[in-house]
């Protein structure tokens, strides 16, 4: 049974007209980077819950969270239109096997996230834990618009502070951006313009992937690294070159 204790909210920045972030301050454990919490909030007196990974590091103790209002959602909407002040119930206890130390032994990891789930990565990089023993770091963000690209400052700002090891590359599908690539991330990888932008290659024997987002992006470019690159699932009891997060 999840322990919950009592979270005040600290901030609510508006990026666009559905992304939000939200910032709360409550007793809760520590917790790796990579991880997810619960919020909840009872509504016409139901309890309604949803798991959202920490945007911020571990280390700080505003808990960040990046969210896209659902209209048609339970939860998301309320979160949307709170204030300063404002209270949510979070769980003590932070959950999840999207860590680094989960990372098998490589030269070039790759962090490949849409929308929303670019938080665990930026958590990982902004904790900057484990991180050492990777040559290079390959963050890309891909969402449908470059005004979803809500965190690229961010992005810029650990891209100057890795000085060199980490390498930033956007995505959008929708509309072209300039210094951003034009499509689907499967497509993006499977002809080559990923790898092409970056200047980095995705290779079974000296890279790993992280996916985080969209499930149907994950699986789509599992496949397409199955059937070009010759890389598998990771399991612990059978490395592998891909550890995945979905998000709904």
């Amino acid at each position: 049974m999840a322990e919950w204790v009592t979270g005040k909210v600290k901030q609510v920045e508006h990026w666009t007209d559905s992304l939000f972030s939200i910032v709360v301050n409550a007793p809760i454990n520590d917790f790796a980077a990579g991880q997810y919490a619960k919020l909840s909030l009872e509504i016409d007196g139901e309890r309604v819950t949803r798991a959202y990974s920490f945007v911020n590091a571990p280390s700080n103790e505003n808990l960040e969270f990046y969210l896209v209002n659902v209209p048609e959602g339970k939860l998301s909407p309320h979160l949307h239109v709170m204030q300063p002040g404002s209270e949510v119930m979070i769980t003590k206890e932070s959950q999840g096997f999207f860590v680094i130390d989960e990372i098998p032994e490589c030269d070039t990891l790759w962090m490949l996230a849409t929308g929303t789930a670019i938080g665990p990565f930026l958590s990982i990089l902004q904790e900057g834990k484990g991180l050492e023993r990777f040559k290079n770091i390959v963050l890309v963000h891909a969402a449908r618009f470059s005004r979803d690209l809500s965190y690229l400052p961010l992005m810029q700002q650990l891209q100057q502070r890795y000085n060199g090891k980490l390498h930033i590359q956007t995505v959008v599908s929708r509309e072209e951006t300039p210094g951003s690539l034009t499509g689907r991330v499967p497509a993006l990888i499977e002809n080559g313009s990923l790898e092409s932008a970056v200047g980095l290659t995705m290779d079974a024997n000296d890279s790993h992937i992280m996916l985080c987002g969209n499930p149907q992006m994950v699986r789509d470019t599992q496949q397409v690294l199955k059937d070009t690159r010759e890389m598998r699932k990771h399991l612990r009891r059978k490395p592998g070159h891909m550890t995945s997060e979905h998000y709904w």
